[in-house]
């Protein structure tokens, strides 16, 4: 019987169940998700680790997610340190030293204690998802060349719905009314912020649209091939950060090469230190997040978060939003409010 057949007869919970929707990645900002980073597989944080309410972890996560997205366009057009594969690299090599001291100094990644990595679930498991996590961050980082950051955010709201067409293609879920309708308004509520977009860059969107693909494959990829499996998101970085940023590596010369590092004397290595700094507590406060709250609360949280960044960058960098991109992306909030409250199913 194969691991999907498997997986519908077990009616797994949805793909993504996740902290807040979107950006738990290195990122994307790493949504870049965010550049913070998704976590793989369920998050249940050990009894062992302090817990945090609600009402004091999510500020901190809503605050450190939009500071990595803005800090990272700000480096990418405001310093114009526009070598998004090398900004990737650097934060999952910080991030995978970091977690290895973490590891040695705290209870913050007890739970990699339950997770064994063999030979062959590495090559059959990790490495493949550790290629789709590349290519989703260096998608996502990259657009940001070309789009605004709110136009960014809104197209990331599609992320749900590209779950859900991957899902129903591999046969996980079966597709039903209820979930037609959201992905609908999901769907159209984007169309109508793309096409009141004033600025809009054809291969951008492009971009983004293959993250949006890349990042979606990767957590089908997750619930196929780690189902059952419990990491939090240190504790998942601490695995996928060392792959990622050796694939990177192995990218960034037949890309950006050494331009980059001739630039860092440029910004100054403080920049990048601080940068990448940001984006590992961003994973750290995901711990804390998980199980602070309802998948709903985490689910408004996360829309909050995705409001205000947009405001942000409009007032930062006076990028123009129209009356149409706030109706359609004001859909596609509502559809995906929707979609977490039916469980995804």
């Amino acid at each position: 019987m194969s691991q999907v057949e498997e997986a519908r007869q077990e009616q797994q919970q949805p793909v993504v169940e996740k902290a807040p929707y979107a950006e738990l990645q290195i990122e994307d900002g790493t949504d870049a998700q965010e550049t913070a980073l998704p976590p793989p597989a369920t998050s249940s944080p050990p009894n062992s680790k302090a817990k945090l309410s609600a009402t004091a972890i999510i500020p901190v996560w809503i605050v450190l997610s939009s500071g990595v997205i803005i800090y990272n366009n700000h480096l990418y057009n405001a310093l114009q340190f526009r070598y998004p594969v090398f900004l990737v690299t650097w934060h999952l090599t910080f991030a995978a030293v970091g977690t290895r001291i973490l590891q040695r100094t705290t209870n913050l990644l007890d739970g990699s204690k339950d997770v064994h990595v063999s030979k062959h679930m590495f090559l059959r498991s990790i490495l493949p998802i550790g290629l789709l996590f590349s290519g989703s961050l260096i998608l996502s980082n990259t657009a940001y060349l070309y789009l605004s950051v709110a136009y960014i955010q809104m197209l990331k709201a599609f992320t749900p719905v590209a779950i859900l067409l991957i899902s129903w293609a591999s046969r996980i879920q079966d597709p039903n009314r209820k979930l037609m309708v959201i992905v609908l308004m999901i769907s159209c509520g984007v169309a109508l912020a793309s096409h009141g977009e004033l600025h809009f860059n054809l291969y951008g969107f492009a971009v983004q649209a293959a993250a949006v693909a890349f990042e979606a494959s990767r957590l089908v990829m997750i619930q196929i091939l780690l189902h059952g499996l419990k990491m939090d998101p240190l504790v998942s970085l601490h695995y996928y950060a060392p792959v990622c940023a050796l694939i990177n590596l192995a990218v960034l010369p037949f890309t950006e090469g050494l331009a980059p590092f001739y630039d860092i004397p440029r910004i100054g290595p403080a920049v990048l230190l601080s940068n990448a700094l940001v984006a590992f507590l961003l994973n750290v406060a995901a711990v804390f997040l998980v199980g602070a709250g309802s998948g709903l609360v985490l689910t408004l949280a996360g829309v909050f978060k995705d409001i205000l960044l947009i405001t942000g960058s409009v007032l930062l960098y006076r990028a123009p939003i129209t009356p149409l991109q706030v109706f359609g992306y004001s859909v596609a909030l509502c559809g995906l409010v929707l979609f977490k409250m039916s469980g995804g199913k």
